[in-house]
């Protein structure tokens, strides 16, 4: 064979080295032993990704269960007050600054003091006040409904101070029969306040030009970057005058004779305990265990404040992300096979 490119046929019974002879225009046939390992690793692959996908779904229909357990516990636990086995004396915590979005506003107090109300077996209600105070408005609301629960169902309600009941705190309890507290507790501070601050003067040092536009003279009234004028002065003055003649009235109608007014009564001051009881803004001392077991005489207590309970605290820190597993679990659960 004189041609480099053709291929020596081997002699038979000799061992040979070069490449199998393919016939043109023909593709090289895989080994057998080839073409079981691609079908063994393509079924390998498809099983793993099954698996995968059946997990996934798995753990998002598990987060939907949670969603749902937590939302059955949460509306179990708000709904449920433990039920006495006979009469017993109601509690409602006053806890914090009473404000719209606190755990001490209206909305929350009043639907804990409906409950109490409308309840059989509660023989009074009382109110266990630890609050610095807060918004005027709010305690209003509180108060005027004390007035009116205690006049619709006839139950008399009992404020118990704890450390301090001060301010807004006193504007609700002062809605109570008897006011009582602990010799050390903090009552009265019967004022009202507007806080605020001014870096007029500073920003004038620094060089910084205030720019505000209003559409009205007294649009920008209290701003803190505008030096206050005399008559803005004025005129916020006489509206805190206004709200604590409000306050005062309230104290004066709901103390009545049992109250010792002093130049300093209505001040914004404020005494413990037993200075209070002296002035006549405490009726006598004592705790809650104390009214319930000596004066409502019905030692149970049964507590029907509205709280927040761990399902619900879950529910708002997790939800958002729960909520969305949740979602992925439901779009993929229907093309499931």
């Amino acid at each position: 064979m004189n041609s480099s490119d053709e291929t020596p046929n081997p002699t038979p019974g000799e061992p040979y080295l070069g490449a199998p002879t393919v016939a043109a225009g023909a593709a090289p046939a895989a080994p057998p032993a080839w073409n079981g390992a691609l079908e063994q690793l393509a079924r390998d692959f498809l099983r793993e990704r099954r698996s995968e996908r059946r997990w996934r779904i798995f753990f998002r229909l598990a987060w939907l269960l949670v969603v749902l357990l937590i939302a059955v516990a949460a509306i179990g636990a708000r709904n449920h007050v433990a039920s006495p086995s006979g009469p017993h004396t109601a509690l409602i915590e006053l806890r914090g600054e009473i404000a719209v979005d606190a755990e001490a506003s209206a909305e929350n107090l009043i639907a804990g003091l409906k409950s109490a109300f409308e309840d059989a077996g509660a023989q009074a209600v009382v109110l266990r006040i630890n609050s610095p105070g807060g918004s005027p408005v709010q305690s209003g609301i509180v108060h005027d409904e004390i007035l009116r629960l205690k006049e619709l169902h006839g139950k008399k309600v009992y404020a118990v101070v704890e450390e301090s009941c001060a301010s807004g705190a006193y504007y609700i309890a002062v809605a109570a029969d008897e006011i009582y507290a602990d010799k050390a507790s903090i009552v009265g501070s019967i004022g009202v306040l507007m806080d605020g601050f001014g870096a007029a003067a500073a920003m004038e040092k620094l060089g910084i030009e205030r720019r505000l536009l209003t559409a009205g003279e007294h649009k920008g009234i209290g701003d803190p970057f505008t030096p206050m004028s005399d008559s803005h002065r004025a005129y916020l003055k006489a509206m805190l005058d206004q709200i604590h003649q409000q306050f005062i009235a309230v104290v004066k109608q709901g103390r009545g004779e049992r109250l010792k007014e002093t130049p300093e009564t209505f001040s914004g001051l404020f005494w413990n305990g037993e200075q209070a009881l002296d002035l006549g803004l405490v009726d006598q001392l004592g705790s809650l265990d104390y009214v319930a077991r000596e004066v409502i005489k019905a030692e149970e207590v049964i507590d029907y404040t509205p709280k927040e309970n761990v399902a619900e605290r879950l529910a708002k820190r997790f939800g958002a992300s729960i909520g969305a597993g949740a979602m992925r679990a439901l779009r993929e659960f229907a093309p499931m096979r």
